[in-house]
């Protein structure tokens, strides 16, 4: 008995980590989910106006990620890794930080999203995205097993359509565009948004990780 309740004084009071995550995680599907408005928007105003709520949104997942890192220096036993947590935290902002940058650069560049490689892109951000939001729900308890190896497999099969449509893309660029300022434009564009997905990989990799040590 003694021997539990030293346990029990050790452990966190609250699942701060997890609910921190599950804020992050959706945040982050909210995110996906404006950057597609963004691209589906012809209006040059009102996308500005969507990017702001982006840009607020990456903020607020700044300040999500500070306190998951406070909370690490501040907890000396963790619901996992303490690298783990690092890793996820760190992954799950470059998330939000290449969403919001996929998004500035089409109006910066002031480039018609009305482009298949673009609208593609962006379904699988808001796809890859939502898939990393329901597995974060999941880790708290860590009982949907099949719920969160189901979204990680998926985050991977979205990884890997970005790659083939960022490919595409390219060569659909280079053979139909004829001036160059445009090509260099939209490539960009393309590179920002593919990252989104493989940063979703590296996220969906770290949750992989954790189920496997304490699943």
């Amino acid at each position: 008995m003694a021997l539990n309740s030293i346990m029990k004084f050790f452990m966190p009071k609250d699942k701060v980590f997890y609910s921190l995550f599950e804020q992050v995680g959706e945040n982050v599907e909210k995110m996906g989910v404006v950057l597609k408005d963004v691209v589906s928007e012809p209006s040059f105003d009102k996308r500005a106006a969507l990017i702001s709520q982006i840009e607020d949104m990456e903020h607020i997942n700044d300040d999500f990620t500070h306190k998951i890192f406070t909370e690490l220096g501040r907890n000396f036993i963790t619901p996992f890794d303490r690298e783990d947590i690092h890793y996820l935290a760190s992954a799950l902002d470059d998330i939000a930080d290449y969403i919001y940058s996929s998004a500035k650069k089409i109006n910066f560049y002031k480039v018609n999203p009305n482009d298949q490689g673009i609208q593609k892109m962006a379904d699988l951000i808001e796809q890859g995205a939502k898939q990393i939001h329901m597995a974060l729900v999941e880790l708290r308890n860590m009982k949907n097993m099949r719920q969160i190896t189901d979204a990680l497999v998926k985050v991977n099969s979205i990884e890997n359509q970005a790659d083939d449509i960022f490919d595409l893309s390219i060569d659909r660029l280079f053979e139909m565009e004829p001036d160059a300022k445009e090509v260099i434009k939209k490539r960009e564009i393309y590179q920002a948004m593919e990252t989104v997905t493989d940063k979703c990989e590296d996220a969906a990799n770290v949750i992989e990780s954790i189920i496997i040590k304490y699943a």
